[in-house]
């Protein structure tokens, strides 16, 4: 195989602070043991999240200097809404300063105590957004995707049996919507079939109810479909793109990720009645409704992005340098989420840390000593995430106990990527330990971000 090259050149550095293990000890210990809480300049190799963190192009810098600033109606607005209705084939488009912003809109009017969502995986955000309206949020991903072994060209795919169940089981009337992650974050950014969506489509449409595309990932997904799903190797990853948002009745999108941006999310909609609700919320909350929260600038770069994004030799190297680090890590004896995702890599920290309890979230421990022995930052996606308790205090543990390295966009040279995969040499060394950690601090939501923990001696 011929050697994977960045299909860009770097025109504009910044430098990165080198720290010794003493110095990121301490700062760990400062920070209550989680990452989130870490000064970004005291971290070497940055990957808790593909979320905002890209480089933009050159194009894109560009088109920021001819940002229309108008309060209302602004040219750059009207730049960004033609973009996404090419893409969407929706009418009603509403911009917002990111994708939660559009979930708490969009789950704040559908939502409400009583209230059933079902998805392949609800994401934290989501999940959070969705419970503060008093309803419930339900994952029905196929039993054999949690299996992070096993081989599966589509892992996201909602589990339609499932599906059909849990309409017939809580009425029609109380399913607010279903809605498809592509690709699916939380279950190992594992990408969902065009035959999948097409399936819900149908069952969403014999029940009358909405089906939302979270599509933050959607060009990485597209590109899967190209080349995993029967049919598709000829057409290109926009066009793909573009039939799977057609499929929807309303398309979220934090547009930090695949929009290749810093800042910016989406919210689209077909039903004008239910536009007019979003769009109230949006003015209160967000700002005018051509800009819901962006600046001109902000749009122009996000109506570059969501064109470059589909590139065909920018998708492909994004694909395969994600790859690359999977593969290298499974090499070394690391058990990772298999296949590899489009963002991220997942490790399966359960079975790398096997001695370590469940309930002192060996996830978070193996995010601690990455960032020790090598400045690196990733985050847990286990139970220290998505855990809950019973009505005992016992903790129920997730699913899964991953730990996610997302790889920002056009950011890290394959140099950066080799001392990732050196660095799990000391990891692979320390797998015997027993002990983990226990928290000392949680907020009632999203208590991954600002948690505080220590270590159990």
């Amino acid at each position: 195989m011929r050697t994977l090259t960045e299909p860009f050149k770097i025109k504009m550095v910044e430098p990165l602070r080198v720290t010794t293990e003493e110095y990121r000890s301490v700062a760990l210990k400062n920070a209550g043991y989680n990452p989130f809480l870490l000064r970004s300049s005291d971290v070497f190799i940055d990957l808790l999240t593909d979320s905002g963190t890209g480089a933009m192009s050159d194009e894109q810098w560009a088109g920021m200097m001819v940002g229309d600033e108008s309060y209302a109606g602004a040219k750059s607005w009207e730049h960004l809404e033609a973009v996404v209705k090419e893409l969407t084939g929706m009418a009603y488009i509403l911009p917002t300063h990111q994708g939660r912003a559009a979930e708490r809109i969009l789950y704040g009017i559908l939502g409400g105590k009583g209230k059933v969502f079902i998805s392949n995986t609800h994401f934290d955000t989501t999940r959070a957004n969705i419970e503060f309206t008093g309803a419930t949020a339900i994952d029905i991903v196929y039993e054999e995707a949690k299996d992070p072994e096993i081989d599966l060209p589509f892992k996201g795919n909602i589990d339609l049996e499932k599906l059909q169940q849990l309409i017939i089981e809580h009425g029609r009337e109380n399913v607010a919507a279903v809605i498809i992650t592509v690709t699916n974050n939380s279950s190992g950014g594992q990408p969902v079939s065009m035959a999948n969506v097409q399936s819900i489509r149908k069952i969403c449409d014999n029940y009358h109810i909405p089906l939302v595309v979270d599509g933050c990932r959607i060009a990485e997904n597209s590109y899967f479909i190209k080349h995993r799903e029967e049919g598709y190797i000829n057409t290109p990853s926009e066009d793909i793109a573009k039939q799977m948002l057609r499929l929807g009745d309303a398309f979220i999108m934090s547009a930090k990720k695949d929009g290749l941006v810093n800042m910016g999310g989406l919210l689209t909609m077909k039903d004008e009645a239910l536009s007019v609700k979003c769009k109230n919320l949006l003015i209160i909350s967000e700002g005018f409704t051509t800009y819901g929260g962006l600046s001109g600038r902000d749009m122009e770069a996000l109506a570059i992005g969501l064109k470059e994004v589909f590139d065909e030799d920018y998708l492909h190297y994004r694909i395969r340098s994600t790859a690359y680090l999977g593969e290298k890590l499974k090499e070394k004896g690391v058990p990772v989420v298999w296949p590899i995702g489009g963002h991220a890599v997942y490790i399966d920290a359960k079975k790398l840390y096997n001695k370590i309890p469940i309930n002192e979230y060996p996830g978070q421990a193996l995010v601690c000593d990455l960032y020790i022995k090598g400045g690196i930052r990733c985050v847990e996606i286990g139970s220290l995430m998505f855990g809950k308790y019973d009505d005992h205090g016992k903790l129920i543990p997730a699913t899964n106990e991953l730990v996610r390295l997302a790889i920002p966009r056009r950011v890290y040279t394959q140099s950066h990527i080799d001392y990732v995969l050196d660095i799990f040499n000391d990891i692979l060394e320390m797998r015997e330990q027993k002990k983990g950690y226990r928290i000392t601090y949680e907020p009632p939501f999203l208590r991954h971000f600002t948690a505080r923990l220590e270590k159990i001696a």
